[in-house]
């Protein structure tokens, strides 16, 4: 699936000749992923074609001569869409050229040398660990060596993830996103502006029910226990009052596998909760809590008399969906890391043979995004796991986890380029609309 990168702007910087050359800023989920020229994007290329050979996306062409302001713009929207495209490839993503290129620029933007660091990783138990790792070793990479530690067996991992949590008052706290397999966790936390921003490790899938594949690993129940307390105890999994004193019962038992198995029964267990935002169903600038997970989009609804209305969208109804932003940048130095975000989530729902676009506005827009890849990726490995004769790969579920191709995988996700110029004496920028549709 296409990864959410997009290049909001650029900048000219002089070059040890005396000359100019443009860099550009590159995002990954609305955080600033690396800064980086043309040249280099432009060998990097060369080096995937000499691997993968022409099954690359198109890259933009070199200009010999100046380019005009709306070529410029131009490139850029090419570039964005080469980086988006680039990633729909698993085994490109997988690959040494790809990561090697993207872990260089990624140290080199925020002037991190390659050495041996502590990094703290918070568990969902409140509690933290410090892992020695490299500043160059990938989300994966730290993965495995947090799952030595552990004792979380390999074959799980595919289970779990690395996000950036901001940590809150009074106990609350924010998941922001979740960490690409091949960012580096150190460059993201250091290079973050977010208050209060750790990394924490997690469950990464949203189908409650894919407990039970992970039984027989101490570690893993562990983790998963330590998850079902914290999403009840922040309100995020929501017994009644029965389930929770029998919940309670078997924490003072320490019964991991009763409790878990009761969990099961707990709306809203095992999801994604957003912080509170705005959507426009059913009247514009009415306040929404989202909670995300088993094929469903779960919305708690404030209406402006204070009355409160739910309303749950199955997956399986959702015919596409878009991410479209529209931003100020902080400031226009080197420095600049993040963009002040006013993002909006709009999906397609088909009701009683009609359609209709229901609009979530949210700083969380790229998590929730990223939430409904996962479930549709869920759903579609279980399908093929049921029917022998459509077999996908599924890699976001572990390498060790696969399947031979025999029926093109349907998803809906993919990405308009940018519509928007951007114009850096401006204070306002609009960003065109990312799409999520048919891939």
């Amino acid at each position: 699936m296409k990864m959410h990168f997009c290049i909001p702007r650029s900048q000219h910087q002089p070059d040890a000749l005396g000359g100019r050359f443009v860099l550009y800023s590159v995002y990954l989920d609305g955080f600033l992923f690396c800064k980086v020229r043309y040249s280099q994007l432009h060998r990097w290329n060369e080096q995937l074609k000499r691997v993968f050979g022409n099954c690359l996306p198109p890259f933009p062409p070199k200009y010999y001569l100046a380019m005009t302001a709306s070529m410029a713009d131009e490139r850029r929207d090419q570039l964005e869409q080469y980086l988006q495209n680039v990633t729909v490839d698993p085994n490109m993503l997988r690959s040494d050229v790809f990561i090697d290129f993207l872990k260089l620029v990624q140290l080199d933007t925020f002037s991190i040398t390659a050495r041996k660091a502590s990094l703290e990783i918070f568990l969902p138990n409140g509690r933290s660990m410090k892992v020695e790792i490299l500043t160059s070793d990938t989300t994966e990479r730290v993965l495995e060596v947090v799952s030595h530690k552990i004792g979380l067996c390999r074959d799980l991992l595919g289970y779990f993830g690395l996000f950036l949590i901001r940590f809150c008052k009074e106990g609350k706290f924010s998941v922001m996103k979740k960490l690409a397999d091949f960012e580096l966790p150190y460059a993201s936390l250091q290079s973050s502006e977010v208050e209060n921003c750790r990394v924490g490790l997690r469950k990464w899938y949203l189908d409650p029910s894919l407990d039970s594949k992970l039984m027989d690993c101490r570690a893993a129940v562990d983790l998963i226990y330590m998850q079902a307390i914290q999403d009840i105890e922040k309100e995020w999994a929501k017994p009644t009052q029965a389930q929770k004193q029998d919940l309670e019962a078997l924490q003072r038992e320490a019964n991991q596998t009763k409790f878990l198995e009761l969990s099961q029964e707990i709306q809203h267990y095992g999801y994604m909760q957003l912080d509170p935002c705005t959507c426009d169903y059913p009247e514009p600038g009415c306040s929404v809590t989202l909670a995300v997970g088993n094929s469903e989009i779960s919305c708690c609804i404030t209406l402006p008399d204070d009355q409160t209305q739910s309303i749950t969208f199955q997956m399986s109804s959702i015919r596409c969906w878009q991410v479209t932003f529209f931003g100020t940048l902080l400031d226009m130095d080197y420095h600049q890391r993040t963009l002040n975000q006013s993002l909006e989530l709009r999906f397609e729902y088909i009701k009683d043979s009609h359609s209709e676009w229901f609009v979530i506005y949210t700083k969380q827009a790229f998590l929730l995004s990223s939430c409904l890849k996962k479930m549709i990726s869920e759903k579609t490995a279980k399908k093929a796991a049921e029917n022998p004769e459509m077999q996908i790969e599924v890699p976001e579920q572990g390498k060790s986890e696969k399947y031979h191709i025999q029926q093109i995988q349907r998803d809906f996700s993919t990405f308009l380029s940018r519509k928007g110029k951007i114009n850096t004496a401006e204070a306002n920028y609009i960003f065109g609309t990312i799409t999520e549709e048919d891939l």
